[in-house]
């Protein structure tokens, strides 16, 4: 399986596209979101890259994990296992606007692409420990991939 990225023109657009699928009437196969919360999960994801969210340090046994997890996803080119805590502030378990939140999200992804095209991504993330732009673009693709076929598209 080749390695997709959002730094891929093509794999970028093809994720836009696959939002695009989304409607209010999506269910997921896994998981406890609906659509809406999905999409602003998402986003704030995503915002984590872009540097407008910030996320509490862990527990330096926690930061191993995530560094071997990294590089397993990296090497092995494997998903992101169904139903993996995450932190409290990506938790989306209110209400949502669907269309808010996807027009949000699609905005986000431009604002990413434009960080990555100007070299604004961090070089560190909390449970990751550092990054080079090809782990942002590897790792933020793998997480939409993961939350769109949640949704079936």
């Amino acid at each position: 399986m080749p390695y997709k990225s959002l730094h891929n023109e093509e794999d970028f657009e093809e994720i836009k596209r696959r939002i695009l699928q989304l409607s209010t009437k999506s269910q997921n196969k896994w998981g406890k979101m609906n659509v809406a919360q999905m999409m602003l999960h998402c986003d704030k994801i995503l915002q984590i890259a872009l540097g407008s969210l910030k996320i509490p340090s862990v527990f330096w046994l926690f930061r191993i994990v995530g560094v071997v997890t990294k590089y397993e996803i990296s090497a092995f080119n494997n998903g992101i296992p169904r139903n993996m805590p995450t932190f409290k502030k990506v938790i989306v378990n209110f209400d949502c606007d669907f269309e808010q939140a996807r027009n949000n999200l699609l905005v986000r992804l431009d604002e990413y692409k434009n960080a990555y095209l100007n070299h604004q991504l961090p070089l560190k993330h909390e449970l990751f420990g550092r990054m080079r732009e090809k782990d942002w673009g590897f790792l933020e693709y793998k997480h939409l991939d993961h939350h769109l076929k949640q949704f079936k598209v």
